[in-house]
């Protein structure tokens, strides 16, 4: 072998090394990746599972939530499976595996920013959504359903039990829920007495009840069995620990969605670069 073959030889060994090196250092990171996103996967089907077992909240069978809850939770299942597969098969079937997991997971992005009421992704027929749950209580029929169901629940009462020793003062500031606030107790903006939790004597000339936004002031009751149900307050604390449990599940599958996302489009990339060097 002469002089210059031999240089010819090591300069070649030389220029691949560097290029050998990275390649290397790719399937060190791709093989990282598929460890990230697999356990993503795993995280997804832990989500399912728990959103399955999950409690329903009082009245959301009215709305056929529960319907809606296994739904998304059977969905996820598929989302996890599907994503664990083509972590899998990346290097066999590159490609179809990408496409074929970016579309459920568009799916969930898309179903998170409409639980969350991203502009123009919420409906008011899509179910869960911040406008369908004000659509749901805007009507009377639906709202009278809902109204005998928190009464059943016995959340007033629940809420006099716990509040017997408390001063006016003492129960202004306590904590209550959505439903507690405007339910079972007048608009603060209606300056009444406090007797008890839910009995509450009215301050003449406080307001001026023919006003609309002092309506729930008219509407308020001291019978046990009306109270403030009919008020718009009650319906607005029933939509909002309703949006509020929704919400969550769309935050939730915003940041799952976005994160396998990201994680699959850098795995494909990582994956190509490879078959291509």
């Amino acid at each position: 072998m002469t002089i210059a073959e031999e240089t010819t030889k090591t300069n070649k060994h030389v220029a691949e090394n560097p290029k050998s090196e990275r390649v290397n250092r790719v399937k060190n990171y791709a093989g990282l990746l598929s460890i990230i996103t697999f356990v993503l996967s795993v995280l997804i089907l832990a989500s399912a599972i728990w959103l399955l077992y999950m409690k329903d909240y009082d009245c959301e069978k009215l709305l056929r939530l529960p319907r809606l809850q296994i739904g998304i939770g059977i969905g996820l299942i598929f989302v996890s499976l599907i994503s664990s597969i083509a972590v899998l098969l990346r290097s066999r079937f590159p490609v179809p595996g990408f496409f074929l997991v970016m579309v459920p997971l568009i799916v969930m992005l898309t179903m998170g920013l409409a639980l969350v009421g991203a502009n123009k992704l919420e409906s008011r027929r899509l179910m869960a959504t911040p406008n369908w749950f004000r659509e749901k209580v805007r009507h009377n029929e639906n709202w009278e359903n809902i109204k005998s169901c928190i009464y059943s629940t016995g959340t007033c009462d629940d809420l006099v039990s716990r509040s017997l020793n408390l001063k006016a003062f003492d129960f202004s500031i306590k904590k209550l829920s959505s439903i507690e606030d405007g339910c079972c107790k007048p608009p603060s903006a209606c300056q009444m007495e406090y007797v008890n939790a839910t009995f509450w004597t009215k301050v003449e000339g406080a307001v001026d009840e023919s006003q609309q936004r002092y309506s729930d002031c008219a509407t308020w009751q001291n019978d046990q069995s009306i109270l403030c149900y009919n008020c718009g307050s009650c319906r607005h604390g029933f939509v909002r620990v309703m949006e509020s449990k929704w919400r969550n599940l769309g935050v939730l599958l915003i940041f799952m969605g976005l994160l396998l996302i990201i994680a699959h489009i850098l795995l494909f990339v990582m994956v190509m670069w490879e078959h291509y060097n």
